[in-house]
């Protein structure tokens, strides 16, 4: 009898981002149908060796063959065995929340049978009493799980971009240094079907574009550090697989907190829509981000091939060759140009680019644009002039 449905989901959710890893980063496992040698990867059980373990793999030791000479020698010395390349290490976020602890449990059951090594991440924003303890309690719960390494790390929360921005901020801060700290290949969040659902309706609700609307990446971070296995899963999937597997969970009172807005669109928003719309918001808001990603993916892919063509020799943006060009292809171009003259990318809203846009489409003469980071935007002599003020 197999495992429970929604712990088999988990599991072969986590599977296939192992998979992925193993593939990005060229790892070799028993496990694998390729093995890497010398750069290239060579298919086939032909080129794997046996050791006294039974485990294969490149670095296997081989077994010596008795040399058949037709006259006696001196005999035959194997060569010393190599040291077996350590596999991966991959990491999992883990606030001891359902979806965390689900995630940590599908981790440390699929990444032994892969040749991959697993650890675990939980940081204490320090924003409730005990939250240390709790932190610790959570470390001790990865171990349980066989998890090595495990830390617990201790972060400031600052203020900038409200309570929700900055405990991300430091939150993921902590984890880059970790990643970095034990050179892990990637490190695993737990976020969820609903969870995409809720960004969806945040970056709708901001009016920020496309982009927004493709919420939360599978793969995101500097060379693909974050993994996002459950995007397809829902909450109460990972909620049921603890459940059957006993796992303890922690959850979150700020996950209820109405002064958090994440949390009034979970408790009330969402609900007020499934019950005006129908079940299968949730689906169908997952579903819209993937689509909006793959746009944003297209467009952002145009506007880079067709940046080359409207720059002049000096490098400056030519006003007419931009106008000729579909608004959203333009306007991508002219965000980045932004960011590259020093406008912070967290604060460059739609509004600073539609302002930049109409020294392009609407010009009568207006002065420059000041955008954050000091930048300034102005058009002289048919080319728009991007730089610090």
């Amino acid at each position: 009898m197999g495992p429970h449905p929604a712990v088999a989901a988990i599991r072969l959710a986590v599977r296939r981002v192992l998979h992925d890893i193993l593939t990005d980063h060229g790892s070799t496992t028993d496990h694998g149908s390729a093995t890497a040698r010398g750069g290239l990867l060579v298919h086939g059980s032909a080129t794997r060796h046996r050791s006294a373990t039974g485990h294969g793999g490149d670095d296997d030791p081989t077994t010596p063959v008795p040399h058949e000479a037709p006259h006696p020698g001196p005999p035959v010395t194997a060569s010393p065995a190599p040291h077996r390349r350590p596999g991966p290490l991959v990491l999992v976020a883990c606030s001891g929340g359902a979806d965390s602890m689900a995630l940590a449990s599908a981790l440390a059951f699929e990444a032994p049978k892969l040749g991959v090594r697993a650890g675990g991440i939980t940081v204490d924003h320090g924003l409730q009493p005990g939250s240390d303890l709790r932190a610790a309690e959570v470390a001790l719960r990865l171990r349980g799980l066989g998890l090595d390494p495990v830390e617990s790390i201790a972060v400031t929360v600052g203020r900038d971009g409200g309570p929700e921005a900055a405990a991300r901020d430091a939150r993921y801060a902590a984890l880059d240094a970790a990643a970095e700290r034990h050179g892990a290949a990637a490190v695993l969040l737990g976020h969820t079907r609903d969870d995409q659902a809720e960004t969806v309706l945040l970056g709708l609700a901001r009016g920020s574009g496309i982009r927004s609307l493709s919420g939360m990446a599978e793969v995101s971070g500097a060379g693909g550090r974050y993994r996002r296995p459950f995007l397809h899963i829902d909450r109460q999937t990972a909620r049921r697989a603890c459940m059957v597997q006993s796992l303890p969970v922690w959850d979150d009172p700020h996950n209820a907190d109405p002064a958090y807005t994440r949390s009034r669109l979970r408790h009330e928003g969402l609900p007020a829509l499934e019950k005006a719309l129908g079940k299968g918001v949730v689906e169908a808001l997952a579903r819209t981000a993937q689509l909006s990603r793959d746009d944003a993916d297209a467009l952002d892919a145009w506007a880079r091939q067709a940046e080359e063509g409207v720059r002049d020799a000096s490098g400056l943006l030519e006003c007419a060759k931009l106008y000729a060009l579909p608004p959203a292809v333009r306007r991508r171009i002219l965000r980045r140009a932004a960011i590259e003259a020093g406008a912070p990318a967290g604060s460059l809203f739609a509004r600073h680019i539609e302002e930049i846009d109409r020294l392009i489409t609407g010009w009568r003469g207006q002065g420059a644009i000041n955008l954050p980071g000091k930048v300034v935007a102005q058009r002289q002599g048919g080319r728009l002039v991007i730089r610090q003020g």
